[in-house]
C-alpha cells in the first residue's frame, strides 16, 4: 500500500505543478505552500537516510524548479518504499526537539502531509479563479491512474 501511496503523491503533485505552470500568474501563497510540501518531503527523506538536508522547511522555490525538486523527492521516496522500513529513525526537528519514529510511519506521514497542503493550495487556486486539479486518491483510482 505504501508504494501506491507514494505513486498517488507523485501523480497528485504533478497535477498541482501543471496547474502552476498553466496559471500564467504569480500565486505567492500557493507557491509557498507547495514549496513547503517539496521541502518537507526532502527533509523527511534526509532524516530517514541520515543525510544532511539541503532545504529549509519554509524555503520558497521558483515554480520553474518545482518539477526537478519533485522528481528528486519521488525517486528517493520510491527507493525507500521498496526497501525494508522496519527500523526506527532518530531525528531532531526544526525546534531542536529529539524524536524517534518508525520509518514506514514517517513515509505515511509524508503522503498525508502532502495531501493536507494540496487542499490548501486548491483553495488558493480557487481564490484566484483557477480551477484546481482533481487530486483525490479515489478519483485517481477510478481513472486507473493508480
Amino acid at each position: 500500500m505504501l508504494k501506491e501511496l507514494i505513486r498517488y503523491t507523485e501523480l497528485a503533485d504533478l497535477r498541482i505543478i501543471q496547474t502552476f505552470l498553466n496559471a500564467g500568474t504569480n500565486l505567492p501563497e500557493a507557491e509557498a505552500l507547495f514549496s513547503h510540501v517539496l521541502n518537507a518531503q526532502h527533509i523527511w527523506i534526509k532524516r530517514i537516510k541520515k543525510e544532511e538536508q539541503v532545504y529549509d522547511r519554509f524555503q520558497v522555490h521558483p515554480i520553474e524548479k518545482f518539477s526537478s525538486l519533485h522528481q528528486e523527492n519521488i525517486i528517493q521516496l520510491e527507493e525507500l518504499a521498496s526497501s525494508n522500513l522496519d527500523f526506527m529513525v532518530h531525528y531532531t526537528n526544526s525546534q531542536g526537539d529529539v524524536f524517534e519514529n518508525n520509518a514506514s510511519d514517517i513515509l505515511f506521514h509524508v503522503v498525508n502531509h502532502s495531501t493536507y497542503h494540496r487542499a490548501q493550495i486548491a483553495t488558493q487556486f480557487r481564490i484566484h479563479h483557477i480551477q484546481p486539479p482533481v487530486t483525490d486518491f479515489i478519483a485517481l483510482k477510478r481513472e486507473k491512474a493508480l
